[in-house]
């Protein structure tokens, strides 16, 4: 039989409330899970950090020594190699620079 005014039978009724019903019922079920699983889970911290303890004989600073060198290893070479060197052989760490950055040489006032 169906509704006059819709057109929807019983039977269709009955099935779209058992649908919206089964719905609820699973999304209820789903949050109590999600819930009960965030209640179980502990959270884990890491011990403190301990540093290494200061030299007993520490009250000053180090010295520092002027005009010392600073050790680069491997040595430092550079970006764009002379033109002796590229003929033997050596490539530029870098491209070559677009033709709108490259400036005209200054002229000497």
């Amino acid at each position: 039989m169906a509704d006059e005014r819709t057109g929807i039978s019983k039977s269709d009724w009955l099935l779209a409330v058992t649908l919206v019903v089964a719905g609820l019922l699973i999304s209820g079920l789903s949050l109590a899970e999600i819930k009960a699983r965030d209640a179980q889970q502990l959270a884990q911290a890491t011990p403190p950090l301990q540093g290494s303890p200061a030299p007993a004989d520490s009250t000053t600073p180090a010295e520092s020594k002027p005009g010392g060198t600073r050790p680069t290893t491997p040595a430092p070479e550079p970006a764009r190699p002379d033109v002796e060197a590229q003929k033997d052989g050596a490539k530029a760490a870098l491209p070559p620079a677009p033709a709108e950055k490259v400036a005209p040489a200054m002229k000497d006032k």
